[in-house]
């Protein structure tokens, strides 16, 4: 048994991939015996320490400095409590390992806090050094503390796209793969939100962050084409984010409001009662790490047309469990969606070896890879 710290960018009530991933990795540490702790960024609300799940949760300050006379006096006056607030953490919970989950501040100083007291350091990288690179390009610090924490510490990464962006650009020499996992599937939930789902035709599920990375503007644009054959065929669309302003105003220019409908957020129940009522799910991203989705979209059994890029283009198997579409060549994503839409049986198909694949990513397995990692990592320093 182990003392873990998982050291994460953003956690609950905030919702997203690497929260979900620390989450359920949390749980199945705990399941297998460990103590496990929760640190993560105070962005502000001073939520202090936390039961999530039964887990300690420590909300600490991760100032850094910005290179603003204003803002680097600033920075003197609040670093010195930041830090006294993570010797506190270690003090009260004693890990034997820090794990950071997507580097940011709060990479930084869990980096410097293993060095100054010589811990065993893991770092996993959920793609934020490309799907967040403005941060990583604006910060010379962030970059110059990722690269010294990738030398010294046992590193992962959701996928080998993420991996290889670590080795070219931050100076990693080899790393792990260890991906994300998916829970049983959830209890239906009795209304998914956003009205009722119609029946008039077929219909496509996307679920996500409503941000330009994710490519639902791709999909908007490549619907009139799909409409053009199938005219009853209705998008649902979950999620919130930045980009919601401009999609709503690009359903108005393209004359979409009677085939899409914006669900705005959902819990996990309501994501998998829309896949699962759903003819086909769409990831239509212009990136992606891994693709948390995929996943979901297998555990449903609904035929998947995913991106070729990044972790869903290495994830997916191409006419076995999923359709593979370059998202920016609109005639292409239709001609995916269509072929799926127009044959059952492929789709079923597809549907089926999807169902097949899921069970590969269980929380529990994803615990137990990391376990193996820090029992090697704790060994080593013994």
């Amino acid at each position: 048994m182990s003392r873990i710290a998982l050291v994460c960018s953003s956690f609950a009530p905030y919702r997203g991939g690497v929260e979900e991933h620390v989450r359920h990795t949390a749980a199945a540490l705990v399941d297998r015996g460990h103590e496990v702790v929760v640190w993560t960024v105070d962005r502000g609300e001073h939520l202090g320490v936390r039961s999530i799940d039964g887990i300690t949760a420590r909300y600490l300050p991760t100032p850094l400095p910005a290179a603003r006379v204003g803002a680097l006096a600033r920075f003197a006056r609040v670093a010195p409590s930041a830090w006294r607030a993570w010797g506190t953490a270690l003090r009260a919970d004693r890990p034997d390992l820090l794990h950071v989950h997507c580097f940011g501040p709060n990479g930084v100083y869990a980096a410097a806090l293993a060095r100054r007291h010589t811990l065993p350091l893991v770092v996993t990288s959920h793609g934020e050094t490309f799907m967040d690179a403005q941060v990583f390009a604006d910060s010379a610090l962030l970059r110059t503390a990722l690269r010294r924490a990738v030398r010294s510490a046992e590193v992962t990464g959701v996928s080998e796209v993420v991996l290889a962006d670590l080795r070219e650009r931050f100076g990693l020499v080899g790393g792990t793969v260890i991906g994300n996992g998916v829970p049983p599937v959830p209890p239906v939930a009795a209304d998914a939100g956003g009205g009722p789902v119609t029946g008039r035709g077929p219909t496509i599920c996307a679920v996500g962050r409503l941000e330009p990375v994710k490519g639902f503007d791709l999909l908007l644009d490549a619907l009139p084409l799909v409409l053009a054959t199938l005219p009853e065929t209705h998008v649902r669309l979950g999620g919130s984010g930045s980009a919601l302003d401009s999609l709503t105003d690009q359903i108005q220019r393209l004359g979409l409001a009677e085939s899409v409908t914006l669900l705005g957020s959902l819990t996990q129940e309501q994501v998998a009662t829309e896949m699962a009522s759903a003819d086909v799910v769409v990831v239509p991203s212009r990136r992606e790490a891994f693709g948390i989705v995929v996943l979901e979209a297998w555990r449903s059994g609904t035929a998947l047309v995913a991106t070729d890029r990044d972790g869903p283009g290495t994830l997916v198997r191409h006419g076995v469990d999923g359709l593979l579409v370059d998202p920016e060549d609109t005639a292409g994503l239709a001609a995916g969606l269509l072929r799926v839409l127009r044959d059952p049986e492929e789709a079923a198909a597809l549907g089926a070896g999807g169902l097949a694949r899921v069970a590969e990513f269980t929380w529990p397995a994803v615990a137990e890879r990391y376990e193996r990692l820090y029992a090697a990592t704790l060994r080593s320093v013994d």
